[in-house]
Formats: structure tokens, sequence, C-alpha cells
């Protein structure tokens, strides 16, 4: 099959598509393509997530509007199918991969799921289809990795035998529909006739700019902008410790500095999680290992980063001892266990690190997030013989909770709030001991 043929059946919405990997991107993804006309077949490992999808119900439980009901939708009408087994690809046109790319704990890249979703595709990709990576990759893993991989295990070769093309997703929790549809996209193709058939396949769900380009720029683009939102995001939380020691207000600070044009300081706060910001930098930095490009910014962005639960541990440890009480035997109440505010999201969570660092002190953590099973419950409930209170996550359900009622609970009542979740003079007025990042006690 030529890229002219497949472009016509793509015109014609005769192609048929295949999704591997429905999480959090490929899930949306296969959802809107079938949504658009097209027949879709997701590729799923997991058999409990293949018989829920199925059955049209989605397993991604936190506040994602629109997915539950348009996932419904495509399965009633039989536009979309899951599966466990690649041998139902054999006759798609059409193949996007949305595997997970994560670093292992010395930040080197681990392409398991990827190196096996394409071992796996091989044997069965048919002749002439169009094979997209939207997981974000470091540069050169399209050429140094993907590419050969796929020609081993196909025996084929590109441009001949398929087709290959890397369309970094561009989506996050919560917004995974509105960030598909709205957000424009780098569209990397191995030729620039592949890129604009990718281009004219993403037409049907993506409103927004597709800009081609190659492979490399498409890998760059992606790395970069994470990697840029994870160094402004350790400028601002730099700044939040610089005023603490000082004596000031980061919250008031920020506001200011961003009324001056071309400044956006970021938001500080109680670390950085979720899939991307912690690992895109390290891929960004791993695609010139082995070059002569000495990397000062990107690790040094992280260690601000990744310091920010210790830093909370201890604010929770000055809170406490100005109530006479030490963090060794202290029981604490986190609230939120997720990255980001309502959803189910434990990746990389802050609070997963603040937890292991308090127990490393001695004390005891009781966990609340209403997102996340085994710690649902009743928060107030739960803060019942607490000592101390430690917001990480700014879920819905927080922003209305009677302060008050928490500090009748909390055996003494203090509350560090890391993501500044209310208002200073709020706070004040429920008889709680705040410690706030970014927040110090001026100076006389």
């Amino acid at each position: 099959m030529s890229l002219n043929t497949l472009q016509n059946k793509i015109a014609q919405k005769s192609a048929l598509v295949s999704v591997i990997g429905l999480g959090y991107v490929g899930l949306p993804v296969a959802c809107e393509f079938a949504r658009m006309g097209f027949n879709v077949i997701g590729v799923e490992l997991q058999s409990e997530r293949v018989d829920k999808i199925n059955q049209g119900i989605s397993p991604i439980e936190g506040n994602e509007p629109g997915l539950e009901d348009l996932l419904a939708g495509v399965i009633s009408s039989g536009r979309l199918h899951a599966t466990g087994d690649y041998q139902e690809l054999k006759q798609c046109d059409v193949v996007l991969i949305d595997v997970e790319t994560p670093v292992d704990e010395n930040n080197i890249p681990r392409y398991a799921a990827l190196q096996s979703a394409l071992r796996n595709l091989g044997p069965v990709l048919k002749k002439g289809a169009l094979v997209i990576v939207e997981s974000t990759i470091a540069p050169g893993t399209m050429y140094g990795t993907v590419l050969p991989l796929l020609e081993e295990s196909s025996g084929g070769q590109l441009n001949r035998d398929f087709y290959l093309g890397n369309c970094p997703e561009r989506v996050m929790p919560g917004k995974l529909l509105q960030n598909l549809d709205s957000l424009s996209r780098v569209v990397g193709g191995m030729t620039e006739e592949t890129a604009n058939t990718m281009i004219l396949l993403y037409r049907n769900v993506v409103q927004a700019d597709l800009d081609p380009v190659d492979c490399v720029t498409a890998e760059l683009v992606k790395t970069v902008e994470n990697a840029y939102r994870d160094v402004q995001i350790a400028f601002a939380n730099e700044v939040a410790l610089i005023c603490e020691a000082v004596g000031g207000d980061v919250w008031k600070v920020r506001e200011l500095v961003n009324k001056s044009p071309y400044r956006q300081m970021h938001l500080p706060g109680a670390g950085v999680g979720g899939h991307c910001i912690p690992k895109d930098p390290w891929l960004l930095a791993y695609g010139v290992q082995g070059k002569d490009v000495p990397l000062r910014i990107i690790p040094a962005a992280r260690a601000v980063n990744e310091s920010m639960p210790g830093h909370v541990v201890q604010l929770l440890g000055e809170a406490l001892a100005s109530a006479n009480r030490t963090l060794a035997g202290a029981k604490i109440l986190v609230m939120g266990y997720t990255y980001l505010e309502d959803s189910d999201d434990t990746r990389n969570s802050p609070s997963a690190r603040l937890v292991d660092l308090l127990q490393a002190q001695g004390a005891e953590a009781v966990v609340h997030d209403p997102y996340v099973a085994g710690y649902q419950g009743d928060l107030l409930q739960m803060a019942q013989g607490c000592d101390a209170a430690v917001v990480m996550v700014r879920h819905s359900e927080y922003r209305d909770l009677d302060l008050s009622s928490l500090s009748k609970a909390l055996r003494s009542p203090i509350l560090v709030d890391g993501r500044r979740l209310f208002d200073q003079s709020y706070l004040n007025k429920n008889g709680l001991v705040i410690r706030e990042i970014g927040r110090g006690v001026p100076k006389p």
C-alpha cells in the first residue's frame, strides 16, 4: 500500500486504526478516532482494563469531562473494540503507540513497553501500514531504537513495507479530551510525505496547528517543552525558599513580578509529579549522552524540585516544635496522594516521597485522597488523633473544607499548606498553626 492509497483511505475514513496502550493517552485517542467514524482496535495488556473498556466503562477514575460518555457511545456503536491480542492488528492501516517510557533510578530511559510493543507488532504489521509513536522519547530514539527494531521484527524496510513517524502526545489528566482537541502538535515523519499523511489523519481529531517536521525535531520539541516547565518550576521553588528565609511572601512577589511585560513566574509547590515533567528532562539529557555537552541547568532544576517534599517535612518539624512536639512518633494527615488535583493519577507522586520521608523520621502518615482506592474516606474522621495535617494536592473537596472542624479534629491544630490551597487570612481565623511554602515570618 502506497502513502497515496493510505491518504485516500484516511480521507474516506475506511482506514482501520489501532491504538496500542489504552491509558491516559491512548484511550481518549482511540475514542476520538472512533467518534470521527474510524473503526478502531485498542490493544491493552491488562485484562481488567480490556473488560471494562469493552463494557463502555472508563478505567480512568479521576474527573475526566466527557470521556465516560464518549467511551460508552463508541463501544455501543461498535467503532471501538479493546483486545490483548496483537493478531487482531493484521489488517490495520494505521498503528498508534501510546505506552509508558519511564526512566530508571539512574535517570536512564527504560523502553521495555515500547520495545515489547514493536516486537509484538512487527510480525503482524500490514504491508504499507503507518506506525506512529505518540509516547515521549529521547532525541534520537526513532532512528536509534524504533526503526531498527521494527525492521527486525517485521522483516520489512522503511518506506517500502511500512511508514514511520513520531507525534508526541500533549494531554494531561483532567483535560484529556480538551487537550487532544485544542493543543497544537508537532508531526514528525521519516519523510515529508509521511508527515503530511499524518497531518491528514490527525486533522480528524485536532483542531489546533499541526506542524510537519522531521522525527528528531518532534522528539526535541516534546522533551524541551517539559524540561522548560521543570526549570521554571524549580526557579519558583527556589524563590519560595528565599522568601521564607527573609520573611517575604512568594505569592505576592509572583503576582507583582508577573505584572511586568514578558515575565511569567510559575507556581511553587510541594513537589513535581506525573509521568512527564519528572522524566522528560532526563530524556532530553539522555539524547546527548556520550557527547561533549555539559548539562548544568536541567540536573539542578531536577534536584530543586525533587527536594520539595523534604522541605515540607522540614516545615512540619518546625510547626510541631512550636507545639513542643517532634516528628518522631507524630501522626501526620497527608491530604492528597495523586500528583494532580481532581485526578486519580499517582505516577511520581510527591506525596509518595513525603510518606517515605515521614516514615524515615519515625512519623506515621495517614493518607487521604478522594480519587485513590485505599485512601478514600471521611477526612475529618481520619484527622482524629493526628498531630498535624499537610496539604499536598489541591483537590476540589479540600477547598470547601471547614478548617474550624479540622482544627478541632487534630490533636495539635497544625497545618502545612504545600499548595496554597487556602488564603492566609482564612487560615488565621480557624485556630491553626500555619506553615506555608514560600511565606516567611516578616522580620521586625
